[in-house]
């Protein structure tokens, strides 16, 4: 708040903050030196960690690695596809995505996604047959008809992993997002629910797939027996399967761990923040915030909507400078240069293929932060000045 009363402009690039309780254990770390997992026989910060997102998720299993993408390339190598296997996902994803399904030596299949952000379920379809597994991005925490994908995957014995890097704290039908596929993998980056900088997990209640990532992630020698669950499961495959190192380590988890009883609040906080500010920008003639589908409840700690109408590339750029004038900074995905979340900026993938309904989506589909640490005053300054920016644009 100015001296004179006025609402600057909010912060919305700083992560959420640390909990108090984790300088603590960061001190005995730091002093203690023990900041790898393996050293303890029990109790080290990341099996507790992992104990404790299993138990809050409701799975059996829970193994935290470097990042999502690590996460997501695991899941994959526990899979057992054949190289060169056929991964689809949606067109609007992180470029991390499609970059682990070409590490786990598999081959992306992009699937339109539309207007409202989730997967094109005709699209899906069409391309389902020549697929060997489906990695689900719930991209920005927008979740596709997971009654649909999952009835059609079931139905051809096509494994499902799901990217909820962004979706800790969504529910579908009530039922917690990363639990309805074969595997669900969260990123614990510091722009995400959870703040730890860097960091993933994945989530599954199959042994033999969390036996193979424990394995996979650098569980070398014995290390695996420091792992609850089968035993068995991973005496068979020591020494079988390559150690590709992507531990998360101990300074890492105490960040965490002391976060995890605050997600509840974050969710609460960040959906009725996204309320908000989505009710005020819907009503713009020129911008539209999808709604959500009905059996999804949302946990967001951002905003996205849409350039609605006739709106010319020239005013989607002027309408971001406009916007930042006023002190609130807007991405327009398909306009911002090398955008990681367009799709034909992925040039390793080769030419990219023709997707018109993702690509239209992109070049008028806008992104806004909304950390869950903002006040109504914060949240109704950023849509007043986003509200403002497009009646500045237009009226010109």
């Amino acid at each position: 708040m100015a001296a004179d009363g006025q609402t600057l402009a909010p912060n919305v690039h700083d992560a959420e903050p640390i909990p108090e309780a984790a300088r603590a254990e960061i001190d005995r770390l730091l002093s203690s030196g023990d900041l790898f997992r393996y050293t303890a026989d029990t109790g080290a910060p990341v099996s507790l960690l992992e104990e404790e997102f299993a138990a809050l998720m409701g799975s059996r299993y829970a193994l935290a690695v470097a990042s999502c993408s690590a996460a997501l390339f695991l899941s994959l190598k526990a899979l057992d596809l054949p190289r060169g296997a056929k991964v689809l996902i949606p067109a609007f994803t992180f470029a991390a995505v499609p970059s682990a399904v070409v590490h786990a030596d598999c081959e992306p299949v992009l699937v339109e996604v539309g207007e409202d952000y989730r997967v094109d379920m005709a699209d899906f379809a069409a391309k389902l047959d020549g697929a060997d597994a489906v990695l689900i991005s719930h991209m920005r925490g927008h979740t596709s008809d997971m009654d649909a994908i999952m009835a059609l995957c079931d139905a051809r014995d096509i494994p499902v992993v799901e990217d909820a890097a962004h979706s800790l704290g969504t529910t579908w039908h009530g039922r917690k997002i990363g639990t309805i596929g074969k595997v669900g993998c969260f990123s614990f980056q510091s722009y995400k629910l959870v703040n730890a900088g860097e960091g993933g997990i994945l989530i599954t209640d199959d042994p033999e797939i969390a036996a193979r990532c424990v394995i996979m992630s650098g569980a070398y020698e014995s290390n695996w027996k420091k792992h609850p669950g089968m035993q068995n499961s991973y005496m068979l495959w020591q020494n079988k399967l390559p150690l590709y190192n992507m531990r998360m380590q101990n300074l890492s988890a105490a960040v965490i761990r002391p976060q995890l009883p605050e997600v509840a609040g974050r969710v609460a906080k960040g959906r009725a923040g996204h309320d908000r500010v989505a009710a005020q920008l819907n009503q713009s003639p020129w911008l539209a915030v999808p709604p959500a589908l009905p059996p999804e409840e949302r946990a967001p700690d951002s905003i996205q909507f849409n350039l609605s109408g006739d709106w010319t590339d020239a005013e989607a750029l002027r309408f971001q400078a406009e916007a930042k004038k006023r002190g609130v900074s807007v991405q327009v995905f398909g306009l911002s240069e090398g955008n990681a979340r367009a799709f034909w900026n992925w040039e390793f993938l080769g030419p990219a293929p023709e997707l018109p309904r993702t690509r239209a989506m992109l070049m008028r589909a806008c992104d806004v932060r909304l950390p869950t640490r903002l006040t109504e005053a914060e949240l109704d300054f950023i849509a007043g000045a986003v509200s403002a920016a497009a009646r500045a644009v237009k009226a010109a």
